[in-house]
This record gives structure tokens, C-alpha cells and sequence, in this order.
């Protein structure tokens, strides 16, 4: 394409140059009126010598005419993959194609949105990234072919960054039904043992007449309630918060008759379990050199509520010495015992033997107390082998070991069992393995285990830690009071700290310690199950993505008693793992993703953005899934770029500059001429 133009390379300043035109065209109105003979040849020669100065030249401009780029922006996210939108997504992007290719000085881009990593469709970024080299005046405009539920909308066309047309086909059909739950108050914390109230609301789209819901809510996959509410109210649910640490909530509705998809008739939230300062009584027998190792634990922890009693004189040591002097503050056996007993989280026993202060009756509360969900640890010493012995009162009913009568002394390392391997309160203990590096211990309790295998063994093997549980209960007994030894880093020491801190924990069910359980947990793409068993095996596990689709993990042993599988998935949203006998919950991202919480076609969220650059939004499906695609043309920029059955893109305006050839008109000969003739022609008319 070549243009002819007429440029001006001025041969003096602007001024002068503005100071000569003034006097010339003073001098031409003079003329004008005097009418002297000659006055017209006269003007064209002062306004040829003025030409002259501005020095004119005609200009040759050799231009390309560039193509014009039209984005078709296709949405790949999750929603589309829903009711045969996907299929009717790849049709209709082909048939574009095809028509947008036609159209002279148009290159066709396509850019697919994924959404991955991103909480919920983003078209416009995709858009914005997919002409990031393209300059504004270039972009033709965008067909965007989605369900519409589009979250990145920009508040004005002029963040778009172009000047032209957007359009929208929508791939969902006409009277669309689905039903959905939003969460409307999620607490994040919550008080251990205590309840906290979750809003929510079912929401149905598409339907005339709203019929009640079935509402079922679980916790960590165990139903905790079941409910009726009405479609479109605001409903609540109490939730006991059962342990510390996350107490995964969900709240699942009936699936409505011919809807989209029930994905989004379940939604979840994680309430964090807190707990309130942990109750612990621990009452020493006598005196001794262990006895700090306990308290200094329990103190040491700011989470812990410790009520410590010490029996410094037991009363069959009968001196004179008057009952009220006896100690600094009385010992409360009722209150403890009896009226106050449920109030504590973990009662500790150390080195205490039969001594007439508790009747039979309080050790038969206490092994009631473990019954209901109490927690017991017994440190025993020579007392448990004695006459006097624990196991010889209602509480021995509930103790995992039976005391044979003696006590060996003699040196021993602590050795981890089997089974002690297995259960997390003492794997991977620092220092163990066949050559445990800890120091030695020289007593243990001769006993036999009822019914558990030890976690730990003393010398001749016998049983040094046993756990057990008794119904809603548990109970822990240590066979020998030597763990100070570690405490005050004899030969080293030993894990002294680890081993008792889980100890404890363990008896107060906290849920990492848990010998037998299924777990889950989500990071990065990656969705990690681990299977905590003190079988040799674990059994398989069916994995519920948060799409509905199902598959069978077989996890593989990665240490003792723990059984793990790793999976990759970009699928954001809850995840469920079941194994027959446990349900673990997950989430990868986000719990309740925007991609599935509203998933009914709509043309609501694109017509403003459509309409201010002179688009349109129309669904290309009917009720049974036929495409209905409008034509595409070329209109000028500032004209209605759509119509009934058509859609338009802005025709190319833009080109390059490939040559240039400049002639100037008064240069040389020509200029000197078209001057003398000029003059020379005023000079012989008025000679005339």
C-alpha cells in the first residue's frame, strides 16, 4: 500500500517564520483592496516566495497493513467439565475458529484458563497474560467460551487494557437446577469438650417451589447430627469440638432431583480445638529422688494445671505428733476423690502404696473415673510388689500388669519392644534402635502383663511401660522408678523428656498419639495418607476426590506401624479416605473452592463488562445440547458490534511503515524557476 502525502521542513525559525506570513498577508489584503494592475500575480508571487520558506516536499510512504489478533479465551476449569459442557466447549471453539480464520487480516489466538492454583475462574488474567505482546490497537477483541461463572471480572472496561469488542457464548443450557450449601458463620476455634455453633444455608437454583432438605452433619467423617431445614433460611448446627488440633466439620445436603452436580451440596470448614488448661493430680507416696522428674515436667508445660500432693508421713507412723501438725494444708481425699474427681484430665500415682488415707471406696471412683473417660498413670516402684500394693484395691481391676511378688535390682538399658517400636509414644525414641545410647537403670517391678504387649522391657525382659485402654478410658503403669536417672544426665541421660511428655499426652487422647488411626493431609498438589497401625499391615484405603470420583490406594510400610502413600492431584477441595474402620478428611486448597459453590450457567457476571465494549453474552445451547453459533464480522471501531444472530470484531486500522521517498518542490532549479517566473509575471503586467 503506498501513501502520497505533503510534508514542510521550515528553512527559518517559527517566529520569523510567523512575523513574514503576517506581513504577507497584510500586503495581500492591501492589495486586494488598492487593485493595483498586477495585484493577483502580485499575491501569488509573495505567497510562492512564503511556500519557498516553509519548504515543502512530497512524501512516498510505502506501508504494510498489519493483521489484527482475536483472543478466544476457552475455559478449561472444573465447572465445565459438568454436563457435557466440555464436549460442547471443544465444537464450538472448532467452529469459531473456523469462521474467525476467514475474516481478512485476522489472526485467530486461543488461550485456555486452567485455573489451577487459583480459587475459582479467571479468564480475564488468562486473557491479559495471553496478550501480554500485543499492542491495544492490534487486539480485534475476545470471544470467551464458558459456563460464565467467571471471577475475575474487571470493574471497568479500561482495566481491560484494549479498545474493542468482548463477547461471551455460554456452554450451559437454558433452566438449569442445582442445589448448594453456603457456610454463613465458621468459627475457627473452639474450646476442647465444648460445642460451637456453624451457619449455613441451602440454596436452590432453577426451581420454582422449594421443598425441605435432608441435612446430615459429620465430624472428621462421624455424623454428629441430622436435621431438616427449608431451602434459602439461614439454619445452625452445635458442633462439639471432640480433641486439640483440627476438627474437620462438614455439613451435607440430599441431592436435588435432576441438577448438575451434587459436589457442591457438601461444604467444610476446619475448627481448631483449644484446649483449656489440662487438670493433673498427681499424688506422691513419699518422698524421693524421682519425684521432681514428674512435676518438673508438668510444671514446665504452661498448658498444665498441676495440684500436687506429697504424703510426707503416712499415719501408721504414730508419734505424738498432733493431727493438725501433721502437714501445711490437709489433704482434701473427699473433694479430690469424690465430688471433684471428673474435673481432672489425668491422675498420676507416684510411688503410692496402700496407706490408709484413701478408703477402698475412692480407688473404686477412681477406676470408675477411668471407665468414663478418665486417665490413669501409676509410676511405680517397690510399693507396687508390696502388701500394699495398688493392684490389691478396685483400681487394680483396670491395671495392664500384675505385680509377681519381687523386684529385680540390677543394671539394665531400657529397651523399646516390638510393639513399643510400632506405638507412637515410644518410636523413634532419641537414642534407642537394638543399641540404645541412654544410660542404665537398676529397678524394675517383676509383673505380667494382662491381655497388652509392654512398649517397654527391663531386665529379664520383664514388662517396663505398658499401656492399655479400659472402655472410655486409659490407663498407663511404669514399672520402675528410675526415669530420674535421665532427668539428672547419668551416663549420659536418656530421653527422658520425650518419653514421658507422650506419655502423658497419650493418656490426655491427644490424636497424634493415637496407636491405631488414619490420617490425611494435603499440600502443594500433593495428598499424603498415613495408615497408624500396630498390625503388620495396613489394609487398602479408598480415596473420594473432591469431583465424586473414587480409587483404591494400597499404602506401603515406611517405618514400624506406619503405613503411607503419597498422590499428586490438582483437584482443589475436600478430599475423603476410608479404610472400613477409619474416615479421614482433607483438604488440598481450599475446603469449600468459589470453582463449585455457584455452577449454574449464568450470563449475569459478563453483560456489564460486554456491554461496556459494545459486546454480547448469549448461551449456544439449547435444552438438549444443540450449539446455536452466531457468525462473526468485521465492524469499524465505535459501531453496535452484535446483532441477533451475529457477532462482531474490530476490522484492521493499523500498518508499518516499510519505505519512504521525500521530493522536495522548491529545491534547486525548480524553486529558482517557479520564483523568477513568478516576479517576472508581476513585473510585465504591470508594465503593461
Amino acid at each position: 500500500m503506498t501513501n502520497l502525502n505533503i510534508a514542510f521542513s521550515p528553512l527559518i525559525g517559527l517566529w520569523p517564520l510567523v512575523a513574514l506570513g503576517v506581513l504577507a498577508l497584510i500586503a495581500a489584503v492591501a492589495l486586494a483592496f488598492v487593485r493595483p494592475r498586477g495585484a493577483i500575480l502580485r499575491t501569488c508571487a509573495i505567497a510562492l516566495l512564503f511556500l519557498a520558506l516553509l519548504n515543502p516536499s512530497l512524501t512516498q510512504e510505502d506501508r504494510e497493513k498489519l493483521t489484527n489478533i482475536l483472543a478466544v479465551v476457552v475455559d478449561k476449569s472444573a465447572s465445565q467439565r459438568l454436563d457435557g459442557r466440555d464436549a460442547r466447549t471443544e465444537q464450538a471453539l472448532s467452529q469459531i475458529e473456523e469462521r474467525a480464520k476467514a475474516l481478512p487480516d485476522t489472526e485467530v489466538r486461543v488461550i485456555e484458563s486452567q485455573a489451577r492454583g487459583s480459587d475459582g475462574t479467571e479468564l480475564f488474567n488468562a486473557l491479559q497474560a495471553g496478550l501480554a505482546d500485543v499492542p491495544p490497537d492490534r487486539v480485534a477483541g475476545a470471544i470467551m467460551i464458558t459456563d460464565g461463572v467467571v471471577h475475575d471480572v474487571p470493574e471497568n472496561a479500561a482495566a481491560l487494557g484494549f479498545n474493542a469488542p468482548v463477547h461471551g457464548l455460554l456452554t450451559g443450557r437454558p433452566n438449569e437446577r442445582d442445589r448448594r450449601i453456603v457456610l454463613t458463620a465458621t468459627p475457627r476455634f473452639g474450646i476442647v469438650e465444648k460445642t460451637q455453633i456453624v451457619g449455613f444455608r441451602v440454596e436452590d437454583t432453577g426451581i420454582a417451589a422449594q421443598g425441605p432438605a435432608n441435612i446430615v452433619a459429620r465430624r472428621d467423617g462421624e455424623e454428629i447430627a441430622r436435621l431438616i431445614v427449608v431451602p434459602g433460611r439461614d439454619s445452625e448446627i452445635e458442633v462439639p469440638i471432640a480433641h486439640a488440633g483440627p476438627n474437620v466439620v462438614e455439613i451435607e445436603t440430599d441431592t436435588l432431583a435432576g441438577e448438575l452436580t451434587p459436589l457442591n451440596n457438601r461444604a467444610a470448614l476446619s475448627i481448631e480445638g483449644v484446649r483449656e488448661k489440662l487438670r493433673v493430680l498427681l499424688v506422691s507416696g513419699e518422698p524421693h529422688s524421682g519425684e521432681r522428674t514428674w512435676r518438673n515436667l508438668l510444671k514446665a508445660d504452661a498448658n498444665v494445671d498441676l495440684v500436687h500432693f506429697t504424703i510426707l508421713r503416712p499415719p501408721e507412723k504414730q508419734d505424738g505428733t498432733p493431727i493438725n501438725e501433721l502437714s501445711l494444708i490437709a489433704f482434701p481425699t473427699r473433694e479430690l476423690f469424690v465430688t471433684k474427681i471428673e474435673d481432672f484430665d489425668l491422675i498420676i500415682f507416684d510411688r503410692y502404696a496402700r496407706q490408709g488415707i484413701l478408703p477402698l471406696l475412692y480407688f473404686d471412683n477412681i477406676a470408675q473415673y477411668v471407665r468414663n473417660g478418665g486417665a490413669v498413670l501409676v509410676a511405680a516402684g517397690p510399693d507396687y510388689a508390696g502388701p500394699g500394693s495398688l493392684s490389691e484395691t478396685p483400681l487394680g481391676d483396670v491395671l495392664p500388669a500384675t505385680p509377681l511378688g519381687g523386684v529385680i535390682e540390677r543394671a539394665y538399658k531400657p529397651m523399646v519392644t516390638d510393639a513399643g517400636n510400632r506405638h507412637p509414644v515410644t518410636r523413634r525414641l532419641p537414642g534407642g534402635g537394638p543399641n540404645p545410647t541412654w544410660s542404665d537403670w537398676f529397678r524394675v517391678v517383676e509383673t505380667r502383663a494382662r491381655g497388652v504387649d509392654p512398649l517397654m522391657s527391663g531386665a529379664n525382659n520383664s514388662p517396663l511401660l505398658v499401656l492399655s485402654r479400659e472402655e472410655e478410658g486409659r490407663v498407663a503403669l511404669f514399672l520402675s522408678d528410675h526415669a530420674w536417672l535421665w532427668a539428672r544426665g547419668f551416663q549420659g541421660g536418656g530421653p527422658h523428656v520425650d518419653l514421658l511428655r507422650r506419655l502423658s499426652h497419650w493418656l490426655m487422647k491427644e490424636p497424634d498419639l493415637e496407636e491405631e488411626a488414619l490420617r490425611m493431609s494435603g499440600r502443594e498438589g500433593t495428598l499424603t495418607i498415613e495408615r497408624q497401625t500396630m498390625a503388620d499391615a495396613a489394609p487398602p484405603v479408598t480415596l473420594t476426590f473432591p469431583s465424586g470420583e473414587t480409587r483404591e490406594i494400597t499404602l506401603s510400610q515406611s517405618e514400624p506401624g506406619l503405613f503411607r502413600a503419597n498422590i499428586d492431584s490438582d483437584e482443589q477441595g475436600l478430599y475423603r479416605a476410608e479404610d472400613g474402620t477409619f474416615t479421614a478428611i482433607a483438604n488440598l486448597g481450599l475446603a469449600n473452592p468459589r470453582e463449585f459453590q455457584e455452577i449454574a450457567s449464568t450470563a449475569d457476571r459478563l453483560q456489564p463488562i460486554a456491554g461496556a465494549t459494545g459486546g454480547s453474552v448469549r448461551r449456544i445451547a439449547d435444552d438438549d445440547g444443540s450449539l446455536d453459533l452466531p457468525r462473526v464480522l468485521q465492524v469499524r471501531a465505535g459501531v453496535r458490534a452484535s446483532g441477533s444472530d451475529w457477532i462482531g470484531v474490530r476490522e484492521p486500522a493499523t500498518s508499518v511503515v516499510r519505505g519512504l521517498n521525500m521530493f522536495p518542490l522548491f529545491a534547486g532549479m525548480i524553486g529558482l524557476l517557479l520564483l523568477i517566473a513568478s516576479v517576472s509575471a508581476a513585473w510585465a503586467r504591470e508594465g503593461r
